[in-house]
């Protein structure tokens, strides 16, 4: 892993911090992006008769429900032994980041709730930027934590882009169903979308908020 052996050696690395700082910013970009959504519209909307804010948002639809049962799958084989040990089996066996990926598909069906193109790209990539930021802080940790075996796993394993070449199934898994449960939980929130996109129309159409502009 080269990337991180000519790098120094720091400070261990809190991942727990790391974790927590993931989730307050993704929460903040989630309440500003809803904003700035509310102030625009969809311009398929402005079309008589077009169905294509109603098929993305359909896609939308089908990339949520992807992302929240990706995510729960991805937490039977990483949930509770991120810190104790290394997981290279299953989804991480092909991606080193399986649970972002899921993520990063989520934010783009958010971003599709609104019936906008532009909209679902800019969630999604606001999103990758974060959680890339993440995922080198959590490299170093587990590089920090593993060492060699970890330095194996990087350079064989892509970080985002699953490599379906090299999946390792896994005979016996141990599941922590509190962790599982938990995590399909949180992952639910991203329906949420859906509601707040109605709520954002409803609003527009009411005209207790008006749209600056119109999204493609």
């Amino acid at each position: 892993m080269v990337g991180l052996r000519n790098e120094p050696v720091s400070e261990p690395i809190d991942i727990g911090a790391v974790q927590m700082a993931r989730r307050a910013v993704l929460t903040l970009l989630g309440i500003a992006g809803f904003i700035l959504l509310l102030l625009t519209r969809s311009l398929w909307t402005t079309h008589p008769g077009s169905i294509v804010d109603e098929v993305i948002q359909m896609v939308g639809l089908a990339l949520l429900i992807v992302a929240i049962l990706g995510r729960t799958w991805c937490s039977l084989f990483i949930g509770g032994r991120k810190k104790r040990r290394l997981v290279t089996v299953g989804p991480y066996s092909v991606c080193r980041n399986p649970l972002y990926v899921f993520s990063c598909l989520g934010a783009a069906g958010v971003g599709a709730q609104f019936g906008s193109i532009s909209a679902t790209a800019f969630v999604c990539l606001i999103t990758m930027l974060v959680l890339t930021a993440v995922t080198y802080r959590e490299e170093r940790f587990l590089h920090q934590r593993f060492g060699a075996a970890y330095d194996s796993y990087f350079a064989r394993v892509p970080r985002f882009i699953p490599n379906w070449q090299l999946w390792h199934p896994v005979n016996v898994l141990a599941v922590r169903p509190a962790v599982v449960i938990r995590t399909f939980r949180d992952a639910c929130l991203f329906l949420m979308a859906w509601p707040a996109a109605q709520l954002a129309e409803l609003l527009q159409d009411r005209g207790f908020v008006r749209d600056l502009c119109l999204l493609p």
